[in-house]
């Protein structure tokens, strides 16, 4: 079994717990193990590189740190905690800090590490219940794979390692041209309007190539499109039924693992309707 240090970071711990709950169990299921990092803290991803420079790189700094202390690579499934971790490891590549960082081990976001050829490999051998027939499309938002510089992500405006994962338990893949639009997740606390535009457009470019689900590896684009499907219902009249996984949930059901009951019930789309023929 491979082991490998695991970041979960604040969301994971709270609004995000069922991405945190099918991202350990998908991954015990294809022999990995990881390791949750002794001690870890918050990054900072919310709010502060807005308000202090030093504790935007410290703050996941100590992380990192952690996670070279076991000598281990890291993984984390947060986009918003990946791209501060990426952020600290360029800092401190070039002494920002005083930090002892040897830059020994390497830091992957959860779709990228999972989208390897071997994992793929076990990831179809494993798929008792193939989602054959489900229309999805995959929503990378702005963080796993922007800016380039600081993810080293080879395809940042075309990234394809969700279509990889989904295509490979059986989910329709369908080509958009809205996978790393912005939704607007970090407006939430001033500009509500903003958001609507932003999030209503995904969901209508979703609806126009005949998806019934979007499929996302970030809380904070999971929270955004989950939680604004009813204000947008009410406050524009429309009515968007459009269920929001995380890529783990999917393949958490394509291989049989127990616990939908826990991770989908806290939904506020109701994919219950949609999933029925696959439960």
């Amino acid at each position: 079994m491979e082991r490998i240090a695991y970041y979960p970071g604040c969301t994971l711990e709270t609004t995000a717990k069922e991405f945190d709950i099918t991202s350990r169990a998908v991954c015990h299921h294809l022999g990995i193990e990881l390791i949750e990092i002794p001690d870890w803290n918050c990054c900072g991803a919310s709010s502060a590189h807005e308000t202090n420079n030093y504790l935007a790189i410290a703050l996941p700094a100590r992380n990192l740190l952690k996670a070279e202390e076991l000598g281990l690579n890291v993984v984390i499934p947060c986009a918003a905690c990946f791209n501060r971790l990426k952020m600290a490891e360029k800092a401190l590549k070039n002494n920002y800090l005083e930090f002892s960082y040897q830059g020994k081990i390497e830091i992957f976001d959860l779709l990228r590490f999972l989208a390897q050829s071997k994992y793929l490999k076990y990831l179809k051998q494993k798929v008792i219940k193939p989602l054959k027939g489900l229309k999805a499309v995959a929503y990378y938002g702005c963080l796993i794979s922007r800016p380039p510089k600081i993810t080293d992500h080879p395809q940042p405006e075309n990234p394809m390692e969700m279509e990889k994962i989904l295509e490979a338990i059986g989910v329709d893949c369908l080509e958009w041209s809205y996978k790393t639009d912005c939704c607007g997740a970090s407006l939430v606390l001033g500009r509500i309007d903003i958001i609507y535009q932003l999030v209503k457009k995904l969901y209508e470019k979703a609806l126009e190539v005949g998806a019934s689900c979007i499929v996302t590896a970030c809380p904070l684009c999971h929270a955004n499109l989950d939680l604004r499907q009813r204000e947008i219902n009410e406050k524009f009249h429309e009515n968007y039924y459009l269920p929001i996984f995380y890529f783990t949930e999917l393949m958490a059901l394509a291989l049989g693992l127990k616990g939908k009951e826990i991770w989908f019930r806290g939904h506020l789309v109701d994919p219950m309707p949609l999933l029925t023929k696959y439960l």
